[in-house]
């Protein structure tokens, strides 16, 4: 079977574009063959979920790789985070940034140097490239969110740093 990559195809819309604007000879000059690639489907409760790493992670945190070995010219990762009450993650930054879709209950997130603030199902957090920061669930009540971001062509999507302390998440001076 063949296969279809985002770039052959937008330059075989490129040039469909080209020719029919102007007919000119640069329109023929680009020529690519449409490899065709197939839907995949990934059933729900096919993914395992895992636990969070503990030197990543302090509570009971399960994430489920919804896809995070993506195939190039793609480099975006997901993974659905369920952390526990009194779960969050250690401290951390993204070199191309990170959203997260809050898809259930109530959890906090902290800039560093910020103020601690609080998020709920719907809301969304997208954090900037190199922004150190953390998020999880509130003391009393689990969250849920949708992690996504995108790596670098060498694949780092995350660095990881020290745990978030008791103190800072109880948002303690």
């Amino acid at each position: 079977m063949s296969r279809i990559t985002s770039a052959s195809f937008f330059l075989t819309l490129a040039a469909s574009f080209s020719t029919m604007a102007d007919n000119s000879d640069i329109s023929h000059a680009i020529s690519a063959e449409p490899v065709k690639e197939n839907v995949i489907i990934s059933k729900n409760g096919s993914r395992p979920w895992v636990t969070g790493a503990e030197a990543n992670f302090t509570g009971t945190v399960r994430v489920e790789p919804l896809f995070t070995q993506p195939q190039s010219p793609v480099r975006t990762t997901v993974g659905h985070v369920n952390f526990e009450p009194g779960a969050r993650s250690a401290w951390h930054t993204h070199p191309l940034g990170q959203t997260l879709v809050i898809t259930s209950g109530s959890g906090w997130t902290q800039e560093w140097g910020g103020e601690r603030k609080t998020v709920h199902t719907g809301d969304i957090i997208h954090c900037p490239p190199g922004v150190k920061h953390w998020h999880g669930a509130t003391a009393s009540t689990g969250m849920s969110h949708l992690a996504i971001q995108e790596g670098t062509p060498e694949g780092k999507n995350v660095e990881w740093m020290e745990k978030v302390s008791d103190q800072q998440y109880s948002n303690e001076s």
